[in-house]
Formats: C-alpha cells, sequence, structure tokens
C-alpha cells in the first residue's frame, strides 16, 4: 500500500475548469485512451484524492496506472492499495530545467539511459522531450 503526492496544478487538464473536481468516470476514460488495461482495478475519488484498489495484472501495470491517474490536473495524491508481485515502485518529479537524460543521471547513474525511462513511460510519454515540471515518472529498477 502507498501513498503518492502530485503536483495538483500540474498535469494533463481532462476536468474541463480550473475549479473541476477530478472524477471517477473521467480518470476510466483517461486510463481507456491511454490503451492500460484497468480490470481487476477500482478507481474511486475522493475530493482530490484518488484510490486504487484490487489487483493489477503486472507491477508495471499498477505503476502506470498511478502515474496515468496521478499526472492530471486537479489530483492531489494517489493512495493504492493494489496487490503487487516486487518491490515498492520508483518515481521521480519532474523539475523545472530537467530534461530525460537529466533525470536518467540522477536516477540510473548515466544519461544515455534516458530511453528506457522513456519507454517505462509509454504511453504517457509520446516523445522523450514532452515532459514538463511537477510530472511524475516511473524509475524502472533492473
Amino acid at each position: 500500500m502507498g501513498l503518492w503526492n502530485f503536483i495538483k496544478d500540474s498535469g494533463k487538464s481532462i476536468f474541463g475548469g480550473d475549479d473541476a473536481e477530478p472524477t471517477k468516470e473521467a480518470l476510466e476514460q483517461e486510463i481507456a485512451d491511454l490503451g492500460l488495461d484497468a480490470s481487476g482495478v477500482d478507481i474511486a475519488v475522493e475530493g482530490d484524492t484518488v484510490k486504487l484498489t484490487g489487483a493489477a495484472a503486472s507491477d508495471e501495470l499498477k505503476e502506470k496506472l498511478i502515474l496515468a491517474v496521478g499526472n492530471v490536473e486537479g489530483v492531489a495524491a494517489v493512495e493504492e492499495d493494489v496487490a503487487s508481485q516486487g518491490a515498492e515502485p520508483v518515481f521521480h518529479t519532474v523539475e523545472k530545467g530537467d530534461t530525460l537524460w537529466a533525470v536518467a543521471e540522477k536516477t540510473l547513474g548515466h544519461g544515455a539511459k534516458y530511453q528506457e525511462i522513456f519507454e517505462a513511460n509509454k504511453p504517457m510519454l509520446s516523445h522523450p522531450d514532452k515532459i514538463y515540471p511537477g510530472q511524475m515518472l516511473r524509475i524502472p529498477q533492473a
């Protein structure tokens, strides 16, 4: 079980307005639009916190679901109680001026491993240069 904090005013806008509250339906549609399989995982929204419960098909999918709903404007936290087979996920919050190369240097020890981070964050990332401050990224573990 984990609680992951996100920057509420950062992220993809899917709720239609500055003060719009996150909705379960909009988050489920975002997950579907990304092509992620959320079967077995239940989504609940309590204010600006999203709760994920159940069992995902893999740890990778669990981590991608956390990021898919957390990197949405209006979501401040994701609380998950999703069965997993491995270790706790490793995430990195993008800071102003960060590139995937710089993130790879900080987290994986070598900038040339940026492609591994890009691949680990598909389909949420469409291009290695399209990251923004406040976005949380999944860091693959060896």
